[in-house]
């Protein structure tokens, strides 16, 4: 790893095992994560080509925390506080009942005294949060109940490996360095500094970095905050994942949330693939081939343990059969915590380095093992009941995504959401941002001309795209990505002149509109009946003024933009009205009825 050209070299092993395994698998219907997992075998154990897998699991855990941040920023605060009492009820029971349960089992075994089987026990209670939640996200469930019941217990044992560790030190009798109550009041200190850092510190940082426009800047800020809290969360004793998660969290509310999301992404999923095939790399074969027979019994019984007790635990807590099945399926791997703990007993004593080593492959063979049981869970659902999903994303996943947030889509916005409408407005400037939300408004900031900031978003949901930008190049540009990418959502664009208006028909949009014809025209007419024009009749003069300017606009787009001269006025027309009102209008109606329905067939 010292030499450039050894570190070039392994780069490129990890990144071609990821790029071809990934699609093998996924056509195979065996997910991603069994397809890293079966590179990282291939590269390490069976031809050598890299052979240093621990050291390589320790850069990749940083894909783990990406998406812990990834997974906080969708949930505001005031949803983990609806999700308390699956997080510390059903989360603690979870940890509690399998932590007896396999230490007993450990115990029974024969293999390690009560302190060992007690740690044994409670680290194989723990589960995989990158396994778990890659595949759920591969599935598409993130956000379904099942999937939230999931994220709460896992999110419970992030945290209770703080005392889990401190148990080590009680079962060592008290040999490690600090104390249980030193350590608990320091990770409580740890996170109430995060929230008030997060809540007062972090949205001001972002918006200065914001003003500055540059992008570049943007995302070194974004992997400051991930990676600084997590350093802050690991030397209070916590895991790296709660601090991001943590940090994800006080973010989900603010304006820069989706844009933050877009930026860490293909961090979070490269290092996340480098993650599991890092696992691969260090499962050691040859522990596997001396205590094979031990294996083959202990790694299917911890996982039917396992996923007996959680099933019992989900069931009692009222989620139906086909979700419990799905939840015990998903979590009955050990995790990476249970490598950071059986590594600490061994230092400390508690058990020798070779069991330690044992346990930490049964860990990786049960991760191994999951994307399949998830497989054979599917054949044990009933069936009769539609999956649910969950959600709570203010504004992303609306029918309505807005791209800017001018002056013409502030007065869109105001109709859509009367309407009874929910949108998701992006815009890129932070000062509009700034002030709108003195308004009570709820804007992201966001670069509409990134796919994956559409895709954060929420465009994959959205029914209609509402272009508001006010630089036609980046309206054009937004418009060819959406089409290009997105040909299921309609696109509705503000044009920045009439030449635009013409580019805009000739890319087949559904919908433009010019800012100023709608305005220009009632401004028109006020002004006809300042002069003395009868309501009804200026209303039947714009009228035609509106139909003239459409039929040119359709000569134009073929004829170029010269076409339906004719039709101009260029004079006074006199001494009668261009079109005389079919009906007598009454004074009682209103002369503007019927415009935006004559606006909309146009």
């Amino acid at each position: 790893m010292s030499e450039p050209n050894t570190l070039f070299a392994e780069t490129i092993l990890l990144l071609g095992g990821a790029v071809v395994s990934a699609p093998i698998f996924k056509r195979l219907g065996l997910g991603t994560v069994l397809g890293y997992l079966a590179a990282g075998v291939v590269i390490g154990p069976i031809f050598h080509g890299l052979t240093d897998g621990e050291e390589i699991l320790d850069v990749a855990e940083l894909g783990v925390v990406f998406l812990l941040f990834i997974i906080g920023l969708e949930l505001k605060p005031s949803r983990l506080w609806q999700m308390r009492r699956d997080i510390f009820g059903l989360g603690t029971a979870q940890v509690v009942a399998t932590g007896l349960l396999l230490t007993l089992l450990s115990g029974l075994s024969g293999v390690l005294d009560w302190r060992g089987s007690i740690v044994a026990g409670f680290g194989l209670a723990l589960s995989s949060t990158a396994f778990a939640m890659q595949i759920l996200e591969d599935e598409g469930e993130v956000n379904t109940r099942y999937g939230q019941r999931s994220f709460s217990m896992l999110l419970f044992q992030d945290l209770a490996i703080v005392p889990l560790l401190a148990l080590i030190s009680i079962l060592n009798g008290g040999k490690g360095s600090g104390t249980p109550l030193l350590d608990f009041a320091i990770a409580i200190g740890a996170v109430g500094a995060m929230i008030v850092m997060g809540r007062y510190l972090l949205t001001p940082l972002f918006q200065i970095i914001a003003r500055t426009g540059a992008r570049e800047a943007m995302i070194a800020a974004a992997l400051f905050v991930v990676m600084g809290s997590a350093s802050l969360m690991q030397l209070a004793g916590l895991s790296m994942a709660m601090g991001a998660f943590l940090s994800g969290v006080m973010l989900a509310e603010s304006s820069y949330r989706h844009e933050l999301e877009a930026d860490i992404e293909p961090f979070r999923g490269v290092l996340l693939a480098i993650f599991f095939i890092a696992v691969g790399l260090s499962i050691q074969l040859e522990v596997l081939r001396d205590n094979a027979l031990f294996i083959i019994v202990a790694v299917p019984v911890v996982m039917a343990a396992k996923a007996l007790v959680i099933y019992v635990l989900c069931r009692a807590t009222g989620s139906p059969h086909d979700d419990a099945i799905r939840i015990a399926f998903l979590l009955p791997q050990g995790g990476e915590f249970g490598f950071v703990l059986f590594s600490a007993a061994a230092v400390s004593g508690l058990m020798p380095t070779s069991t330690a080593s044992l346990l930490i492959a049964i860990v990786t063979l049960s991760m191994a093992l999951t994307p399949i049981g998830t497989m054979l869970a599917k054949r044990l659902l009933s069936g009769n009941q539609e999956e649910q999903l969950d959600e709570d994303f203010e504004g992303a996943g609306a029918d309505v995504l807005m791209v800017g947030f001018s002056r013409f889509g502030q007065i869109a916005a105001q109709i859509l959401l009367a309407g009874g409408r929910a949108v998701t407005v992006i815009d890129f400037s932070a000062d509009r941002i700034r002030q709108a939300s003195s308004f009570g408004f709820r804007i992201y900031f966001g670069d509409g001309t990134r796919k994956d900031v559409l895709r954060a978003a929420g465009i994959d949901r959205a029914k209609i795209v509402v272009v508001c930008t006010q630089k036609r190049e980046i309206t054009d540009k937004i418009v060819e990505l959406v089409q290009a990418d997105y040909p299921h959502a309609k696109l509705f664009v503000r044009s920045y002149d009439r030449i635009h208006s013409i580019a805009l028909r000739n890319l087949n949009v559904d919908y433009e509109l010019r800012e100023t014809l709608e305005s220009g025209l009632l401004f028109g007419r006020r002004t006809l009946e300042a002069l003395g024009v009868g309501e009804a009749e200026a209303y039947e003069i714009g009228e035609d003024i509106r139909k003239r300017d459409e039929a040119r606009l359709v000569l134009q787009v073929t004829e170029g933009l010269q076409a339906g001269r004719d039709m101009l006025f260029s004079q006074p027309v006199k001494p009668e009205p261009l079109m005389k009102p079919k009906r007598a209008a009454s004074f009682d109606e209103d002369p503007l009825a019927g415009t935006a329905e004559v606006t909309a067939d146009a």
